[in-house]
């Protein structure tokens, strides 16, 4: 070893030395500022940063005309809802047995007629309403998977202690907007009646916005029964729901979801009107081509809602995956999708809804490195594509069949520094630091000036998941990966879980509506 590399072993060492000599109360002080900080409650991010187009509005128009063109010459189909037909044909369409097609324009019309661009949903705690429109971005946990993951018992299939387990993650995530809906799927409960467990979840392990019950337009009246339970006793008109229905792509609408969109609608509450699609398989294997089913399909749901009541919330969504031509699997975090995302925001821009699309999503089993980069490849195009309401924010995994307990906490730390990033550029006096850059001398260093001192620690986005220390002082802390960090953050959130405040009256009147409606249930009253 030369001279010089021994010198810089040794001072290396020492370094490192006196960073592991120095674990006392001040940097435990530090820490315990920066998590306090950090738990500031924010019901929603406000991004400051414009939209990224990548379609100029000849493009757009294109499209537009594409669908319209769809819904015209080849329609819909409505299977087992003629009581959405006859709504469609009083409005202008016209009906051959169950196939529905629509002159040019009228679907576009009926909504900006009356659809709102921008609406609250409102929580238990008023501090957690979340605005869904406009310039905010709302993270919302992962949705319908009929496994979980984590790194002690591997995949599995949900319980419902798993779903009351990330209702209360969610809760506890100071990054997480929402309490969501069918987190994954309660298997140890009967079909027709795990809606009701789930429901009442929401309103008592949370005070977050929540989803409802799509599964049937029984299983939707339900939840809006429940909420009103939770709410008080009245809704008030207010949304307090925003719900998820699907079109069955490509250009199908089943009762199933008409059925539940059409209580919901009734009630004032949300729909998320979104076509899943995988690109080639239910759509064509085009971008601009699925961009023109999903507005084709997405302008009949939404119509729809306003035909039952005018000025009901939707929101126009997308949810469009690429596919393995030599498996037909679907992937995730390919340059596709994020072509469609950015390509459908700017038509729901330009419809005058809000938008939901994107999430933290993969094909990975695991929370490894494949689960990390296409997460991010997802998420950074809902950032930056303006969505309003992004389902699937944290813990997705296996195209969405699992829900993974350490991929929720890794996935959590990411939408906070989306938050963060989301900011956008500070040109407050301070954001401009001419002071220090006035008076601070040529070669010498801001480590000790009043300003760094006074934004030390918010002046950059600190991980929860990362370790940033030295290979030595990892090393003796166990020489974690972020899998296995993030496996002891959230066994201690569970620990530590505390219950928002639910009324005893009104918890009771919830148990005793769960209770009637499953022995209605069990009985064959659905």
């Amino acid at each position: 070893m030369s001279l010089r590399e021994t010198e810089v072993s040794e001072t290396t060492d020492a370094k490192a030395a006196g960073r592991r000599g120095r674990r006392g109360g001040g940097r435990d002080a530090r820490r315990a500022i920066r998590k306090s900080a950090a738990e500031v409650h924010k019901p929603f991010v406000i991004r400051k940063l414009k939209p990224f187009e990548i379609v100029d509005e000849a493009g757009l128009k294109i499209i537009e005309d594409n669908a319209d063109t769809i819904l015209e010459q080849v329609g819909v189909e409505i299977r087992d809802a003629p009581h959405a037909i006859e709504r469609f044909v009083k409005a202008g369409a016209k009906a051959d047995g169950n196939r529905v097609r629509f002159p040019k324009g009228m679907c576009r019309e009926i909504i900006q007629k009356s659809a709102p661009a921008v609406y609250t949903q409102h929580a238990r705690n008023p501090a957690r309403n979340v605005q869904i429109g406009g310039d905010t971005t709302v993270f919302v946990p992962n949705y319908g998977s009929p496994f979980v993951h984590d790194l002690d018992n591997g995949r599995r299939y949900a319980t419902l202690n798993d779903f009351e387990n990330i209702v209360k993650l969610a809760y506890m995530s100071p990054h997480m907007h929402h309490s969501g809906g069918t987190v994954c799927e309660p298997v140890d409960i009967p079909v027709p009646l795990r809606h009701l467990d789930m429901v009442y979840s929401h309103l008592r392990y949370s005070d977050k916005p929540f989803m409802g019950s799509v599964t049937a337009g029984e299983r939707a009246a339900d939840s809006v029964e429940m909420a009103r339970i939770g709410f008080g006793g009245d809704l008030a008109d207010r949304t307090v729901m925003t719900s998820l229905i699907n079109a069955s792509s490509p250009l199908v609408w089943d009762a199933t979801m008409l059925d539940a969109a059409e209580v919901y609608a009734k009630n004032n509450q949300a729909c998320i009107i979104t076509p899943f699609i995988l690109a080639g398989a239910m759509s064509p294997a085009t971008a601009a081509g699925v961009a023109a089913q999903s507005l084709a399909e997405v302008l009949v749901g939404i119509a729809f809602t306003q035909l039952v009541r005018p000025g009901a919330p939707a929101i126009f969504g997308s949810f469009a995956s690429s596919m393995s031509m030599q498996s037909g699997a679907p992937t995730f975090g390919t340059p596709e999708p994020a072509i469609i995302l950015y390509t459908v925001a700017a038509l729901a821009r330009r419809l005058g809804v809000p938008f939901r699309s994107g999430g933290s999503l993969t094909a990975s089993k695991i929370p490894d490195a494949q689960a990390a980069y296409e997460s991010a490849s997802t998420l950074i195009p809902s950032m930056m594509g303006g969505v309003h309401f992004v389902l699937h924010a944290a813990g997705w995994l296996e195209g969405g069949l699992a829900v993974g307990y350490e991929k929720f906490i890794l996935d959590c730390d990411q939408l906070g520094a989306m938050a963060k990033f989301a900011d956008g550029l500070d040109l407050s006096p301070n954001g401009q630091a001419m002071e220090p850059l006035l008076n601070q001398p040529p070669g010498e260093h801001h480590l000790g000036t009043a300003h760094t001192l006074q934004n030390f620690e918010t002046a950059f986005y600190r991980s929860e998941t990362a370790d940033n220390n030295s290979y030595e002082q990892w090393s003796d802390e166990g020489g974690l990966d972020a899998a296995k960090r993030a496996n002891k953050i959230w066994k201690k959130q569970l620990a530590n879980y505390e219950a928002p405040h639910l009324d005893e009256a009104i918890d009771e009147e919830l148990k005793d509506f769960v209770a009637r409606r499953k022995s209605e249930i069990d009985a064959g009253g659905e």
